[in-house]
């Protein structure tokens, strides 16, 4: 079978679009999981935590 540049181009975009949406839905169904939100809570406020002064010698 004899593949030409167009066919390959069609197939990539076709399946490349369907790899996408399948990735898209996977990182959503992770992030708004709600055994993950304890993770994601510690995570935004960790930044806060920490001492916010200025690095002294």
């Amino acid at each position: 079978m004899d593949f030409s540049y167009e066919t390959l181009v069609a197939f990539s975009k076709s399946w490349g679009l369907f790899y996408m949406m399948g990735f898209f839905l996977c990182v959503c169904a992770y992030a708004f999981w709600p055994r993950n939100r304890n993770r994601f809570d510690r995570a935004k406020h960790s930044i806060l935590e920490r001492d916010d002064t200025p690095w002294q010698k």
